[in-house]
């Protein structure tokens, strides 16, 4: 049985179903994935935490996932039905083994695919190119054989919701927080499910839009990356006169918020956000952000004691990097909110309850504290589908060859008062650029510079 490559990607598997990813090719998948845990875990039976999302393969692939487990001789915690955050508490809150999350994030509903990862008491270890993928592919693709030295078994597990909000409330000692108005879209995706269990533990006035879920996303596409499927929110909470929107992607791993006036509050404004709230408890702690944008979330950082470490763009580098050096938050400028309370990995109801902490307690609208807080400004991602990306990247290092470079994720060019940087993404074939600085008339017109050159040198189809 042939399994396309290409399905293996930087920090997860993902294709389209059925032609890439299908019920069939799943089990030499699945068996790859257990052999590597076992191989690495070196016990005779694993426990391991199995959930999916709600794609409308979802189902299929996930009892083909759970039948394979049994026979390879897993003790499978059955999660069933659970976003992507969710399911790395379960993990690592239990410290379970390991875990197989079934889903394709954010990507349109033809897709599936899995994120996996493995239990350590610092912290999870998912499973990407730099922690063993290109050995799971090996194992996959070679349909490995394994003799199990048990027979394997099925444990459901219930009030996994129950318990992470609790944790993420005891994590802040349990703040006291006003009603407040609060329009949610999780566009009949995952976070639905914890953002409805939150709010039956906190006061709120909170309005429903696009919970049920469907695979079929009737809404939209849950990817509030694409600001066009923010839309009716925004609109929404401008409309109720509501304090602030949420929005959550297709697995609930990324976190956007809107303010009262209707704005897409940036990522990096959250982070500076939850960076401050944390600092002040925690002072010296380590911050840690994504390549793209840094300049306004580490001069807050700055201001209130904690050290800052930035990474590589990636959820499994993000973690990666916190299990080495042990700092307390990562903020992604993709809206991915990383604690080392939940090992390292993604976690969303601590950032929804600081950024309601800090409303109620300053008394000030969120527009208010993020523009209080602003300190750069950022010209947003722009995406080229092109075909020569390296000979584009060798041609900004000679450009902009007397700024500061460094070539962490991409090229990165730091000036003065602005800087940017532009790679390749790690899921789509696209070059990403982004621009910030501390005046916006200067990322402006840098930003249409860099435009600008990009394009006179892109080859398109």
């Amino acid at each position: 049985m042939d399994i396309d490559p290409s399905i293996f990607k930087s920090y997860d598997i993902r294709g389209i179903y059925p032609s890439q990813i299908n019920e069939g090719n799943i089990v030499p998948i699945i068996r790859a994935i257990y052999k590597f845990f076992y191989d690495t875990v070196k016990k005779d039976q694993l426990n391991i935490v199995l959930a999916y999302d709600m794609r409308l393969s979802g189902p299929r692939l996930f009892e083909q996932a759970k039948k394979t487990l049994v026979d390879m001789g897993a003790n499978v915690i059955d999660a069933g039905q659970l976003s992507t955050p969710s399911f790395y508490f379960a993990v690592y809150h239990y410290a379970y083994d390991c875990g197989i999350q079934i889903t394709a994030s954010h990507n349109p509903k033809e897709w599936n695919g899995m994120k996996f990862v493995r239990y350590t008491p610092k912290g999870l270890v998912k499973i990407g190119k730099p922690t063993g993928m290109d050995e799971v592919q090996k194992l996959a693709a070679e349909q490995i054989v394994f003799n199990p030295p048990v027979v394997g078994k099925i444990t459901p597990i219930t009030g996994i919701l129950e318990d992470e909000v609790k944790t993420a409330l005891d994590l802040l000692d349990n703040p006291q927080i006003k009603k407040l108005k609060i329009v949610a879209d999780p566009g009949n995706a995952m976070g639905a499910q914890y953002i409805s269990a939150l709010f039956e533990k906190v006061p709120a006035d909170l309005i429903k839009m696009n919970f049920e879920l469907d695979g079929n996303f009737p809404a939209h596409e849950p990817n509030p990356l694409k600001f066009e499927t923010l839309k009716d929110l925004q609109k929404r909470v401008v409309d109720e006169h509501a304090d602030l929107g949420l929005a959550t992607d297709g697995d609930a791993d990324r976190l956007y918020f809107i303010d009262e006036k209707g704005n897409i509050v940036p990522a990096t404004s959250i982070t500076s956000i939850v960076a401050r709230e944390l600092l002040k408890k925690y002072p010296g702690e380590i911050i840690y952000f994504d390549v793209r944008d840094i300049l306004g979330p580490e001069k807050i950082v700055e201001e209130f004691g904690g050290k800052s470490e930035i990474v590589r763009v990636g959820h499994a580098y993000i973690t990666e990097a916190m299990n080495k050096s042990g700092g307390i938050f990562a903020g992604e400028s993709s809206g991915h909110m990383f604690f080392r309370a939940n090992g390292n990995s993604e976690s969303n109801l601590p950032v929804i309850l600081i950024v309601l902490k800090a409303i109620s307690e300053e008394g000030k609208p969120l527009s208010q504290i993020v523009e209080e807080l602003r300190r750069s400004y950022e010209s947003g991602e722009l995406n080229f589908e092109v075909k020569n990306a390296k000979e584009i990247l060798e041609a900004l290092k000679k450009k902009y060859k007397d700024g500061k470079f460094w070539d962490l994720d991409g090229v990165s060019v730091s000036y003065g008062n602005w800087r940017f940087n532009v790679r390749t993404s790690n899921t789509e074939p696209l070059l990403r650029l982004n621009v910030e600085g501390y005046e916006k008339a200067v990322v402006d017109e840098k930003f249409k510079e860099l435009k600008d050159f990009i394009n006179s040198v892109a080859k398109y189809d």
